[in-house]
């Protein structure tokens, strides 16, 4: 199955024409409005600060830590990118692990007393290179993601999974080398982890962060305890069981914290596992089991988001207002997660225009947005719209579709595209990410993340020449 690029779609009229004739629905409008009138440049209110503008910066794996989990210059380089984006919302920077067994590869940040300093700073030089572009940062809400990978984890060697679960499942106990029960937390030990939860909480506020993300995504283990139906215990079956872990956490929170906000990343809905089929393209993978997907429909490759409308409830009424949305997993089928017309080196040919993935994102988040209005919404897999990302952004925003538009992968290559959007200035197209996925072909194989075909830093890095060989050998 072939797809046009959407770099070989030269005009808005062409992009539209080509979403028309593919039966793709998605708002897009013709000319994208900037200055202080932009739809995008709107302020909005969430937890009694004003949010700047519509642009939210997503959090991402990183990759290049040390092995304690402290920032390293190339960390600081990131971060003060985010910095000088423009974008008023920061989600979280990036994924930080709440404890060492949780990390998803041994470069990973980490949240301890003993790196609680360089995290603090990492926030400082984020604010600082904000405030030199644009003057101010009152309006620039900055919070941090904690997590930990669950069954995804690899804290101590690239190439070694370390998996902790909560559940069995046929075809992902395959993929990281379970064979028996000892990975799966107890619950006394998920108990444990509550706390180092709202440990890790404590700290963030101390560094300065307004807000934490608990991670609940991506096949992750709060993600995974969504779906754990089959799960005995006070942590698994029931609704109220499963989102257990959660409540506590949040509930821990706010006992142990002044006025340190809480906000989720969620995969709204999620498919069985994907591997690569006939001529590589995806497939689901024989043995998936659908009861244990969270938001998906009985066959397991469909959307029912029933019980993700009846988590958006209960996070209300325990005091989240912030939801930064995605879908399921980057080690699963990331066709739905982050379309790409490149797969990464362990990936697949996608099985759909990719701008189906973006289309079918937009509209999940707009009926969670309808359903629930009093929630502050940012959405998510944008990048892969390229050149008409402004256009799309901006009609969702002014159809009250989402409150924010997130930026993950473009902004690796093009850190500056909300501040370029938001001021009018000429958009810079050799910026623009073409989602090759090098920036995941790079870390799957041990090798630091960056954007290595368009960034000029990354470009002249060893790491490019080495990347490329891999690819190579891969080809072959």
């Amino acid at each position: 199955m072939a797809y046009p690029r959407v770099a070989s779609l030269k005009t808005h009229d062409d992009f539209v024409s080509h979403l028309r004739d593919s039966d793709i629905e998605m708002p897009s409008d013709a000319e994208v409005e900037s200055g202080d009138a932009s739809p995008l440049a709107q302020s909005f209110e969430v937890h009694g600060q004003t949010v700047g503008n519509r642009w939210s910066i997503l959090p991402m794996e990183g990759w290049d830590g040390t092995t304690d989990g402290l920032p390293t210059d190339l960390t600081r380089r990131r971060w003060r990118n985010f910095g000088l984006s423009g974008a008023k919302l920061i989600w979280g920077g990036e994924a930080v692990a709440v404890r060492h067994d949780g990390r998803a590869n041994p470069n990973q940040l980490l949240l301890t007393d003993k790196n609680l300093s360089a995290i603090e700073s990492l926030r400082q030089e984020l604010v600082d290179e904000h405030e030199s572009h644009f003057g101010r940062s009152d309006d620039l809400l900055v919070g941090l993601q904690l997590t930990h990978s669950g069954r995804f984890s690899r804290p101590n060697i690239k190439s070694l999974t370390e998996p902790r679960t909560v559940q069995r499942n046929v075809v992902l106990d395959r993929r990281v080398k379970i064979t028996d029960d000892s990975a799966i937390f107890t619950d006394d030990e998920l108990s444990t982890l509550i706390d180092d939860f709202i440990e890790a909480a404590v700290r963030a506020e101390k560094a300065g962060y307004r807000f934490v993300d608990v991670k609940h995504c991506h096949g992750y283990l709060g993600h995974e305890l969504l779906a754990g139906r089959e799960r005995t215990g006070k942590f698994g079956g029931s609704f109220e069981n499963r989102t257990r872990f959660l409540r506590d956490i949040v509930s821990g929170i706010e006992a142990a914290t002044n006025d340190l906000k809480i906000g989720v990343r969620l995969s709204l809905f999620d498919f069985l596992p994907f591997h690569p089929g006939a001529d590589r393209v995806g497939e689901p993978e024989p043995g998936g089991e659908p009861n244990k997907v969270f938001g998906g429909g009985e066959d397991g490759l469909t959307i029912d988001m029933t019980e993700t409308s009846k988590l958006v409830d209960l996070m209300h009424e325990i005091g989240i207002r912030m939801i930064c949305t995605t879908a399921g997993s980057p080690y699963t089928n990331p066709h739905i997660q982050r379309p790409a017309y490149f797969p990464p080196s362990d990936g697949y040919t996608p099985p759909e225009d990719p701008l189906a993935g973006v289309a079918r994102q937009i509209a999940a988040v707009a009926e969670m947005k309808k359903k629930h209005s009093e929630m502050i919404f940012i959405g998510s897999g944008y990048t892969y719209l390229q050149d008409y990302l402004p256009n799309v952004a901006q009609a969702v925003v002014k159809a009250g579709m989402a409150d924010s538009i997130g930026l993950g992968r473009m902004v690796l290559s093009y850190p500056d595209l909300p501040a370029d959007v938001t001021a009018g200035t000429v958009w810079q197209r050799k910026k623009v990410c073409r989602t090759f996925s090098d920036c995941t072909t790079a870390p799957r194989n041990g090798i630091i993340s960056g954007c290595y075909p368009l960034d000029p830093f990354y470009k002249k890095r060893d790491e490019r020449k080495q990347l490329n060989d891999l690819k190579k050998a891969l080809q072959a």
